[in-house]
């Protein structure tokens, strides 16, 4: 039986597009080998490793001008195809261009405007949506469903027959039965009528809906993880380090404990240990529970819940590092100087029992405010935690020096009473204890990364690319407009040091969420090529294997590494292969849970403000587009919009050059950074929209 790799290999050495025949006389098979490789050639072209011409015959993509990747639609219609190969610019789709690709798909484009990176969708490999929540709208016998989501834009046809017993105006579930073409809009049938949500958490169980996420685990996941042992016996080959003194530093709400660290001073410096959870041990490739967890590739956190990856007995009970309580753990342990250089590393398994389970603020209030009573409660700690904090400012200066992006943006925290509804919503603290954890996680996946890659074999990689020469000019732009700074030519390597420059400015929250926004998105790879927000040549996520596949993953790798020495080049294809898959697989998933955490983050600050129309707010402008302005209130970390057409004081014209709204008459300006006095006007629940007016107009 003929490989996959082989037909690839094949393919690739030739000067030109295969046909069947000459594929079966260039891999020298027989009958039998032949209808074979027309099986392979299926999957291969299905999986969009190959590409099969309207004339018959066979190629690779990348040699034809093609690029694989996943497309991001906007509620408009156009988008872009985010190539899976590293280095490329995303390709630009016009909506007559996207040939029925809906949100999330793995498609194949072609590149048709080199100069303005446009191109068109040749095939979707992979469809992303499968089940799409809306609104149901009938009108003289036609159904069709409006989706929630705005980046679906495509309403869904619904015949008659497949309507069940919804009626119009119904929020509905509806399966995708048919997907769209170039001449057709998809076709759904109705399987589940929801209730429209009369409470904020009513709201956060149709976003379940809507993200197709999954409440409960299969009855087999459930079934094996009852099958696990309740606690841990002493095996061998592991080393025991219950007597090294150990913490782990969470959140106050934090249920699952995935790391712990551990500090030791010594005559060249420092001597680190991160313990992260030994879920590998207990979650082996291709179980029932492993499936499941590849599948929904990482936890979803809303502010009343979690949806783990992990069923509850790994990721509350045997996995988490709970205090006093012996732990499997995977020992990331690294050697740095006085100056934070790393001189040696040690991976190994390890037993350890954490001491004490620490919060943030707790932390905090020993380190930074001195507070006597804690530092007396937890004295036994107190060398340790000085000596973490002053190797997390060593790690950490070192990181700046090198060109890391130092970003101190804020991010919203909502608190909710009893009831479930948003009760306060304020910027979430990040103080000393969180920088400490955050440096010494940056350092353990660092050392793995370039540890695996130094070995040569296939693993996963945290990448994150430079911004494209577009995206640091609208930064430019930005800069004139609202600091004043003036760049010629501006490089993604200035950006460390304007973020500098703008700290502690009144315009630095804006500068840092516009440098941001230019960036592209971290995702996984199995392509090296670097992380640019940490200035990092080889980065990858090993920490948090409780809550993310590709860390779990990546466990799984170098614990075969470290017990093979050396793995067989059967094995390494295989890895190859596998571990793409995965990579592409988790970044769509980690977008999609992104993507559902804004919405509650949206659908809350909608509800927390839905009793305070009429009232006035100071606020700050964050943003200016030809449409209106974007704004933040001072009081509540809120942000709102307020329409041109509300601007009912004069005939407001957008000025491009220096991003400001100016009246033509009264000449009144509105720029990124001004503070201004607000009205709140109205609150779209179901738009999950905040539109406020200009106090006194």
């Amino acid at each position: 039986m003929i490989e996959k790799e082989r037909v690839v290999k094949a393919v690739r050495s030739s000067a030109h597009p295969l046909s069947f025949k000459e594929l079966v006389r260039e891999t020298g098979l027989d009958r039998r080998g032949a209808r074979h490789l027309k099986r392979v050639l299926r999957d291969l072209v299905r999986g969009g490793e190959l590409i099969r011409t309207r004339k018959g015959r066979y190629g690779i993509p990348e040699e034809m001008s093609l690029v694989k990747g996943y497309f991001e639609a906007h509620r408009d219609g156009y988008g872009f195809v985010v190539p899976e190969d590293p280095g490329q610019r995303d390709i630009f789709v016009p909506a007559r261009a996207t040939s029925g690709a809906m949100e999330g798909d793995r498609v194949i484009a072609r590149v048709e405007n080199p100069r303005k990176r446009e191109g068109r969708i040749l095939r979707v490999i992979e469809r992303a949506q499968h089940r799409v929540v809306g609104t149901l709208e009938v009108s003289k016998g036609v159904s069709f469903l409006k989706p929630k989501r705005r980046d679906i834009s495509f309403d869904l046809y619904i015949a008659p027959e497949d309507r069940g017993k919804a009626r119009n105006g119904d929020l509905v579930v509806a399966e995708i039965i048919s997907y769209p073409t170039d001449t057709r809009p998809p076709s759904g049938r109705v399987i589940k009528i929801l209730k429209k949500p009369q409470a904020p958490a009513e709201e956060i169980e149709s976003i379940i809906d809507e993200f197709n996420l999954s409440r409960k685990f299969p009855a087999d996941v459930t079934k094996e993880a009852k099958r696990l042992p309740s606690g841990i016996t002493e095996p061998k080959r592991r080393k025991d380090l219950k007597r090294l003194l150990t913490v782990t530093i969470d959140g106050e709400k934090a249920k699952d404990f995935d790391d712990a660290v551990s500090v030791r001073l010594r005559d060249f410096g420092y001597t680190l240990y991160v313990h992260i959870a030994d879920v590998g041990y207990f979650v082996p490739w291709g179980s029932r529970i492993d499936r499941e967890a590849r599948k929904r590739a990482t936890s979803v956190y809303f502010p009343d819940r979690v949806i783990p990856m992990l069923p509850k007995k790994l990721s509350e009970d045997l996995c988490s590092l709970k205090p006093r309580v012996p732990r499997f753990a995977f020992t990331v342990e690294m050697d740095f100087t006085r100056e934070g250089e790393r001189i040696g590393q040690r991976f190994y398994p390890s037993t350890i029992q954490s001491d004490e389970r620490m919060t943030y603020t707790q932390v905090r209030r020993i380190l930074v405010d001195g507070d006597g009573r804690l530092r007396k409660r937890y004295d036994h700690l107190l060398r340790d935690l000085e000596l973490m904090a002053e190797l997390c400012s060593v790690l950490r200066e070192r990181r700046l020096r090198r060109g890391s992006l130092d970003f101190d943006l804020p991010e919203p925290e909502i608190w909710l009473d009893l009831r479930g509804n948003p009760e306060r919503i304020a910027v979430a603290e990040r103080n000393l204890a969180h920088m400490i954890i955050e440096e010494f996680m940056i350092a353990a996946n660092e050392t793995v990364a370039e540890n695996l890659s130094a070995r040569g074999v296939p693993s996963i990689y945290r990448i994150h690319e430079p911004p494209d020469e577009s995206k640091l000019e609208e930064i430019q732009k930005v800069l004139k407009a609202v600091t004043g700074i003036r760049k010629k030519h501006l490089s993604s390597g200035d950006l460390p040091t304007i973020l500098e420059r703008v700290r502690g400015r009144p315009e630095e929250d804006v500068v840092n969420y516009i440098v941001l926004r230019s960036l592209k998105q971290a995702r996984y790879s199995t392509m090296n090529v670097g992380h640019f927000g940490l200035a990092s040549s080889c980065y990858t996520h090993f920490t948090s294997p409780i809550r993310r596949y590709p860390d779990l993953v990546v466990h799984r790798v170098l614990r075969e590494v470290l017990t093979k020495r050396r793995l067989k080049d059967s094995r390494m294809k295989e890895l190859e292969v596998l571990l793409q898959n995965i990579a592409f697989h988790s970044s769509r998933m980690e977008r999609l849970a992104d993507d559902a955490e804004r919405a509650v983050v949206a659908a809350m600050r909608a509800w927390f403000m839905s009793a305070r129309v009429g009232e006035e707010f100071e606020a700050r402008v964050v943003g200016v587009t030809p449409q209106g302005i974007r704004v933040r209130l001072k009081e509540f970390y809120v942000d709102g919009f307020i329409h041109v057409s509300y601007l009912t004081d004069d005939y407001y014209i957008y000025d491009e050059r220096n991003l400001q709204l100016y009246g033509r008459r009264r000449k009144r300006r509105f720029s990124i950074g001004d503070e201004i006095a607000v009205r709140l006007d109205r609150v779209d629940l179901q738009e999950r929209e905040i539109i406020f007016g200009l106090s006194g107009a």
